[in-house]
């Protein structure tokens, strides 16, 4: 019987030269994770993701599964796949011989191979494609293809390094969506590399930030959202304000700060800002606010509040919160 295997992670680090790209990581991600790490460019998180699937040398620490220890093991003897951001495709392998190649490396014999590859076309909805070369394909379908492939091999852990960057705005959404429920019905841990914050709220289960090759919070994705313990977390996550008072340093949610008209006959004071921009998302609207003191805040109202009173830039306005909303971070 297959045992579920954590990924953990003992003062790992990764060095280019001088440069200490990851510094001294410790984590434990659990099996049956969707974990997304996530940051900056080079803060370390493809490196880490990298040394995971045998691709680049550990210079120090360990990376275990289970009771494995993977730092000296081939790619192939990892109990993990990779699927790279360009997908890596042969360009003159059709589809079925593309998702079929581990196993031909492995010895299968083609009927078997054959048999194996066209159930993973089927579970990634490619079948009717298996002759097609990767030029005949989209962005989306050469992607379902790489994730087909990386599959085969049944890995414990399943690597995708930003899958769905090449991808427009609709596609990556509807291919995020599937991802999730394919990590659900496979049921084997998913790490994901991605920068984008909207993706990595939507599709983990964990999420890892990470900021100059160390890790600033490691927590749900609610939690990251609603609770990031710096100021770092809180801008790179989005959606919050950063306040200073009392000595202490607070993030505040913009869809918690209201924004209302000056009442009739009410003069402008330190406490009164000015609308800055507007900028329609849809479905909210973000206005930008400054005071006197130059000091900006950010709310995100939904469009039918915004319309009820609609606001013009330039226009001068109150701002309000309730303290309870307020939370605190550290340095």
């Amino acid at each position: 019987m297959d045992v579920d295997q954590d990924l953990e992670f003992v003062g790992v680090q990764k060095f280019y030269g001088k440069t200490e790209a990851v510094k001294g990581i410790s984590l434990k991600i659990e099996a049956k994770e969707y974990c997304c790490l996530l940051g900056p460019s080079g803060c370390g998180k493809t490196s880490l993701l990298r040394m995971i699937a045998g691709h680049e040398e550990i210079s120090g620490g360990d990376i275990l599964l289970g009771n494995k220890r993977l730092n000296d093991l081939t790619p192939a003897n990892r109990g993990t796949s990779m699927m790279f951001q360009n997908y890596a495709l042969f360009p003159h392998l059709s589809v079925l011989d593309n998702v079929a190649f581990a196993l031909k490396i492995k010895g299968v014999s083609k009927s078997e191979r054959y048999d194996k590859a066209s159930k993973f076309i089927e579970l990634v909805r490619m079948q009717g494609y298996d002759t097609r070369l990767p030029d005949q394909l989209s962005g989306g379908q050469k992607q379902r293809v790489a994730l087909a492939r990386a599959l085969i091999t049944k890995p414990k852990i399943l690597l995708l390094d930003e899958p769905l960057s090449a991808l427009d705005p609709a596609l990556r959404i509807d291919m995020r969506a599937e991802l999730k429920q394919m990590q659900r019905d496979l049921g084997i841990t998913f790490i994901h590399v991605t920068h984008s914050q909207d993706e990595a709220l939507a599709l983990a289960t964990v999420g890892v930030v990470m900021n100059e090759g160390r890790i600033e919070q490691f927590a749900s994705p609610i939690n990251l959202f609603n609770k990031p313990v710096n100021v770092f977390v809180a801008d790179f996550v989005g959606g919050h304000n950063i306040l200073e008072f009392d000595d202490y340093t607070y993030s505040l949610r913009t869809d918690r700060l209201t924004i209302s008209e000056l009442e009739k006959g009410q003069k402008k004071s330190k406490s009164t800002y000015t609308v800055k921009d507007i900028e329609f998302l849809g479905n909210s609207v973000n206005i930008t606010v400054s005071n006197l003191e130059q000091f900006t805040l950010k709310a995100n109202l939904p469009d039918r509040d915004f319309y009820k009173n609609e606001l013009k830039i330039g226009q001068n306005v109150k701002c309000k919160w309730n303290k309870t909303d307020l939370h605190k971070l550290s340095a």
